[in-house]
């Protein structure tokens, strides 16, 4: 790496079976854009930059880890919970448990049509 990172994670990759279904799903829970990339050896589709805390990721083709056995990403939602948890649904995901209060804020559990494991905060 030419720079030296911040914060402990730098990048995450989202294994999907269907690229642009899952693009629609995660632009329509995040209420953000995302741009496909056909440049490199595999198509993907990058979350918006987080250049200033020089965090980000990507969704690319791939197996998606089996229920309960892969990571759990963490994404920021814009808004009220309950709504994000309303766009989950809406969108092909599904809640996986209520809202979560912490010191840091709250957040809920979901999963992503493929069934990748994810925490909206």
């Amino acid at each position: 790496m030419s720079d030296t990172p911040q914060n402990t994670a730098v990048w995450f990759e989202i294994p999907v079976t269907d690229l642009d279904a899952a693009q629609r799903f995660y632009e329509e829970v995040l209420a953000i854009s995302m741009t496909r990339n056909d440049d490199g050896p595999n198509p993907m589709v990058m979350f918006s930059s987080m250049a200033d805390m020089g965090v980000s990721g990507h969704l690319y083709p791939g197996k998606p880890a089996g229920a309960g056995t892969g990571n759990t990403i963490h994404l920021a939602v814009s808004g009220p919970l309950e709504k994000a948890m309303e766009r989950v649904t809406t969108a092909g995901g599904q809640v996986v448990s209520p809202a979560i209060d912490i010191p840091a804020g709250s957040f809920f559990y979901a999963t992503d049509p493929d069934g990748n494991s994810i925490g909206l905060f």
